[in-house]
């Protein structure tokens, strides 16, 4: 990793934070809204997409590790409201479930 990417790796790490599908709501009528499936590295996944690395962004959206959020993905995520991460790589944002974390009272706390 270049000195460069390594800077917007950190930079996109420091924006990246918890929100909920309530939140996100307004960028999926929009159709900005893009889930990452658990298994990729939110991070590294908007940092092809603010590089425009087009063959990485191109191969994860064949292979739906990358993918819009339809209304049947949008309705899941109504019913369960999981646990959400988000980063904005504008006009995208980009959302992950973070599977392993538990609500309670006060907060979002791993299990």
């Amino acid at each position: 990793m270049t000195e460069q990417a390594s800077t917007l790796y950190a930079k996109l790490l420091g924006e990246t934070a918890p929100i909920t599908w309530q939140e996100l709501q307004p960028f999926f009528a929009r159709g900005a809204l893009l889930m990452v499936e658990g298994a990729q590295d939110l991070i590294a996944v908007a940092q092809a997409v603010a590089e425009n690395d087009q063959n990485q962004v191109a191969a994860w959206l064949a292979s739906e590790q990358l993918k819009k959020i339809d209304d049947g993905g949008a309705a899941d995520l109504l019913a369960r409201d999981p646990p959400l991460w988000a980063v904005v790589v504008a006009p995208w944002v980009l959302v992950q479930e973070r599977r392993g974390l538990n609500r309670c009272a006060g907060g979002r706390e791993e299990v």
